[in-house]
C-alpha cells in the first residue's frame, strides 16, 4: 500500500521525466536493497555508479551525521570547513603539481564549469577559440550547453536550437579529430569510457595521439570522469591508466557516495583563468557534502576499492564471455573495472532488465540492445555468480 500511494502522488506531482520501475526502496546496506515490504534486491546498478561503497557506508553516514548536527550551508560568500581540505585530497590524486578545484552540485554542473573555463582561458591566451570538440555517442550532461557538447542526437533533437560552439567525431578516429582542432577550438573533451553512450572505451593510441595534437596546438585536453571517477575503472581517474596529463578533469557522481557534489579540477595555470564573479554555485561545495566526500575518498582508498574494482572486473567480463559464448543474443563485452556493458543483437534489453528486476537483481539498459553493470566497487565474485546464473535462466527465457 505505501508503495501504491507513492506511486499514485508521484504520477500526479512530479514530472514525469524518468520512466520508473514500480519499486520503492527504503533501505540499503552493501550491495543490496531493500523495498517498502522488505524485499531483498542484489544492486548491479548503485545510483547509476554513484555509490560506489554501497550503500549506508557506516563511515560515510558517520560524517554526515556529525557534520549535519553543526552546520549544513551558509554559501560560498564565506569560508567552511571540509571545502579547501577536499580540494587538496583531490589535488592529492593526481600525478604532479597543484590543482585547484571549483565545487558544483553535479556533474552536468562540473562540464558546464569546464566549458565556461576554456572559453575564459583561450580569450587571453588564443582570441578566436571558443570551440569545445567531443565524440560521436559521448554524454556530457542535460542544461542546453552540455547538451550540445553531448554526441547524442536522438537527446538533442527535442532542444533545437542548442548553444553554437560544439562538433563531434568519431571515438577512436584519430584522423577525424586531427581534422577537427583547428584555431577555432578551445578545447577537447573526451571521456576514457563513454558511460551513457554504451560503455565504450576509448584505446591506448587514440589517446595518446589526443594529447599529443592538444599539447601541439595550445588546445586544452578536458576529461570528463564523472562516471569513471574515484577508482571505478581502478585507478583513482580512468585516464591515469593511459599516463595521460589533462589540463581539466570533471566529477561528480561517487565522490560523495550518492550525494550531490560535483567538481572542476584543472591544473593551476588553466584554474587562475577563472577570476571572482566568472562562475558560482550557491551550494557547491557545502560543509555537508563536503565532509561526506572526504569521508568517502577514505573509505575508496583504505579498503583498496580501486583494486577490488579491476579482479572483480575482470570476473564480471569473464563470465559475461561465457554467456556470449553460449548465447549469440549477445554480441559484445566490454568496458574497465567495474564498468562494463554487453550488446545485444536484439532490442531487447528492457525486457532482460525487467526480467532480472523480478529476480531481485538491479541491472539498466542504455537503450534498446545494451545491457550496463555499474556495481559497488565491494562487489565480489559470488555476487557475480549470482548475477550471471539469473541472467543465464533470463536469456534461455528469452532465447526461447
Amino acid at each position: 500500500m505505501k508503495a501504491t500511494a507513492a506511486f499514485g502522488l508521484d504520477a500526479k506531482y512530479v514530472m514525469q521525466t524518468y520512466a520508473r520501475k514500480p519499486i520503492l526502496f527504503v533501505s540499503g546496506k552493501g550491495m543490496r536493497l531493500f523495498d517498502d515490504e522488505g524485499a531483498e534486491y542484489l544492486d548491479f546498478v548503485s545510483g547509476i555508479g554513484a555509490v560506489n561503497l554501497g550503500h549506508s557506508h557506516p563511515a560515510v553516514c558517520e560524517a554526515i551525521a556529525r557534520q549535519g548536527k553543526r552546520l549544513t550551508h551558509v554559501s560560498n560568500l564565506y569560508y567552511v570547513e571540509h571545502r579547501a581540505e577536499l580540494a587538496e585530497e583531490l589535488s592529492g590524486l593526481f600525478d604532479g603539481g597543484t590543482r585547484r578545484v571549483f565545487f558544483s552540485n553535479s556533474g552536468t554542473e562540473a562540464n558546464e564549469g569546464a566549458i565556461k573555463l576554456a572559453r575564459r582561458f583561450a580569450q587571453d591566451r588564443h582570441p578566436g577559440a571558443f570551440k569545445v570538440v567531443t565524440a560521436e555517442r559521448s554524454f556530457h550532461g542535460r542544461t542546453l550547453a552540455t547538451l550540445a557538447a553531448t554526441g547524442q542526437a536522438a537527446k538533442q533533437e527535442r532542444f533545437l536550437p542548442l548553444p553554437e560552439g560544439f562538433s563531434h567525431v568519431p571515438l577512436n578516429d584519430i584522423d577525424a579529430l586531427d581534422a577537427a582542432l583547428d584555431e577555432t577550438v578551445a578545447a577537447l573533451l573526451l571521456e576514457v569510457v563513454q558511460g551513457e553512450g554504451g560503455v565504450f572505451p576509448a584505446n591506448a593510441g587514440y589517446l595518446s595521439a589526443a594529447e599529443q595534437l592538444c599539447r601541439e596546438r595550445g588546445i586544452l585536453l578536458m576529461i570528463d570522469e564523472v562516471q569513471t571517477g574515484f577508482f571505478r575503472t581502478g585507478p583513482a581517474f580512468a585516464h591515469q591508466a593511459f599516463g595521460l596529463m589533462p589540463d581539466v578533469v570533471t566529477v561528480a557522481k561517487a565522490m560523495a557516495n550518492g550525494l550531490p557534489v560535483g567538481a572542476v579540477i584543472a591544473c593551476e595555470e588553466v584554474a587562475e583563468a577563472f577570476m571572482p564573479g566568472d562562475h558560482g554555485s550557491t551550494f557547491g561545495g557545502g560543509p555537508l557534502v563536503c565532509a561526506a566526500a572526504r569521508a568517502t575518498l577514505r573509505a575508496l582508498s583504505d579498503e583498496q576499492c580501486g583494486r577490488n574494482a579491476l579482479s572483480a572486473g575482470a570476473y564480471l567480463q569473464a563470465r559475461l564471455g561465457e554467456l556470449m559464448q553460449g548465447f549469440p543474443l549477445i554480441s559484445d563485452v566490454r568496458g574497465a573495472g567495474l564498468m562494463v556493458g554487453c550488446s545485444l543483437t536484439e532490442p531487447v534489453a528492457a525486457e532482460v532488465v525487467g526480467m532480472l528486476l523480478r529476480r531481485g537483481l538491479l541491472v539498466n539498459n542504455i537503450g534498446a540492445n545494451i545491457i550496463r553493470f555499474l556495481p559497488p566497487l565491494l562487489c565480489k565474485t559470488a555476487e557475480v555468480d549470482t548475477l550471471c546464473a539469473n541472467l543465464e535462466e533470463v536469456l534461455v527465457e528469452v532465447c526461447a
